[in-house]
């Protein structure tokens, strides 16, 4: 029976990048509930932080391409619902997830997103009172909702009532779910490119907070803000309120009520009517906006003891890390201290001193013996030159060479003929010995030669 083949070695790298495929294949679209913590927002513009409940956490990643598209900004703490897949940080071998999209959890959690993008929007300038156009009587009315709603047939039914001479054009659009903000956009671009309207109404019936969401999308409101016809927001019933209310120039509380506000009214009752109407509007809305802010100001404050208790804990790991952190680091200083003492001491024991010192007198010695060895190499080198040069002016090397000193019994040395006479006794010194002799007859050199 032939041996099972044994199975492939894998390295690090092969192991991470298959376990990274598996989960991705596996896991390619989930929706996870917890609680943000962990953030950090680097100057990237992704986001790291952790998503955990009572039991286990789990790493999660959001790139920037993603974080721009959120409508709220979340914080430590915040409980959300992610859509994302599972993923594997292959150089660390860390299990994530990679963050497609996000929003708050549970309930309040469309308010909550609603009230945040509010506060965004209004910081930026885009409800300021003075962006606001005046609405004109219309002429020619623009009307933006569908086609097929109750809106169209309630803002009709009311010009045909106050004045049927108003020109309608009508632009259909979705006024709810995923495609219905890119509808609206493009409807109010068509109409703002007619030179013919003098108003546009935008609205729909009334609905839940998330079947009007499609009017808090923040291009769809930036649109209404850069339109250059007045625009009346008339979405829902008198008690909803979409971001299309706060940038419009004018918000009615209905579909109808906008018709009228466009329309002329043959009855002065119907206009007083209106103006009292649109102040009661602009008080309610007033209110409403404080208490609003009210409530979500206290809300902000409000928080719940296990949270704030969760978060002290981890304030308090924080702090113990940070405690255990220093006081390696001071051990480590001290220690680098002790040795930098040691090693000082080191240098200055006795011991340490008298082996340098040994050494030291070693190599004076050598260099002295080297100097004393040199220098009397030169003298003897001195004596030599000097022994040659007194034997070469020696007197006895010249009588070596056959010549001979002649001198007086006295011992002076005969330099001239004249100054001695016959007869007189001349001592002759040689190389070897000396002569005794007379001098005969003194021979004086007069022609400057001698014989």
């Amino acid at each position: 029976m032939p041996s099972p083949t044994p199975p492939a070695v894998f390295t690090v790298s092969q192991l991470n990048e298959r376990a990274k495929q598996l989960l991705e294949i596996s896991f390619a679209n989930v929706r996870v509930e917890g609680e943000l913590s962990s953030l950090a927002r680097p100057s990237s513009g992704h986001w790291y932080f952790s998503l955990k409940d009572r039991g286990a956490q789990v790493r999660c990643a959001m790139f920037r391409s993603r974080t721009a598209q959120l409508t709220f900004s979340p914080k430590e703490g915040d409980q959300v619902e992610i859509r994302a897949k599972v993923s594997l940080y292959t150089a660390r071998g860390d299990y994530q997830l990679i963050v497609e999209s996000m929003k708050p959890a549970g309930e309040g959690a469309l308010l909550l997103a609603f009230q945040q993008q509010k506060q965004r929007l209004a910081a930026a300038g885009l409800f300021n009172q003075e962006h606001k156009q005046p609405i004109p009587k219309a002429r020619r009315l623009a009307i933006i909702t569908s086609s097929t709603g109750a809106a169209l047939h309630d803002i009709l039914t009311v010009l045909q009532r106050r004045n049927p001479s108003i020109e309608v054009d009508v632009y259909p659009a979705l006024v709810q779910g995923q495609d219905a903000p890119a509808q609206l956009v493009s409807a109010l671009e068509r109409a703002n490119r007619d030179q013919r309207v003098d108003v546009i109404i935008l609205g729909r019936g009334g609905g839940s907070l998330e079947d009007l969401w499609c009017f808090n999308d923040e291009a769809l409101v930036r649109a209404v803000f850069t339109s250059r016809l007045p625009v009346i927001s008339a979405v829902g019933h008198e008690v909803d309120f979409t971001l299309c209310d706060f940038v419009a120039d004018l918000r009615a509380p209905t579909p109808s009520a906008a018709a009228e506000l466009v329309s002329d009214d043959q009855s002065s009752r119907y206009q007083q009517l209106a103006q009292l109407l649109q102040r009661l509007l602009r008080s309610q809305r007033q209110s409403l906006l404080t208490a609003s802010q009210q409530l979500q100001h206290l809300q902000q404050r409000l928080r719940h003891p296990a949270r704030q208790l969760e978060q002290n804990a981890q304030q308090l790991d924080q702090l113990e890390q940070r405690l255990m952190a220093s006081w390696k680091q001071q051990q480590q200083h001290r220690q680098w201290h002790i040795q930098q003492w040691h090693q000082r001491l080191q240098h200055q024991h006795p011991q340490t001193t008298l082996a340098a010192l040994g050494s030291q007198n070693d190599q004076l010695g050598i260099r002295l013996r080297h100097a004393m060895q040199r220098l009397l190499q030169q003298r003897q080198q001195q004596l030599g030159s000097q022994a040659q040069l007194l034997n070469n002016l020696s007197p006895l090397n010249v009588l070596g060479r056959g010549y001979a000193l002649c001198q007086t019994p006295d011992g002076d040395v005969i330099r001239d003929a004249q100054q001695h006479q016959a007869g007189e006794r001349v001592h002759a010194r040689l190389a070897q010995g000396w002569l005794e002799f007379e001098i005969i007859t003194p021979h004086p050199d007069t022609d400057g030669t001698s014989t």
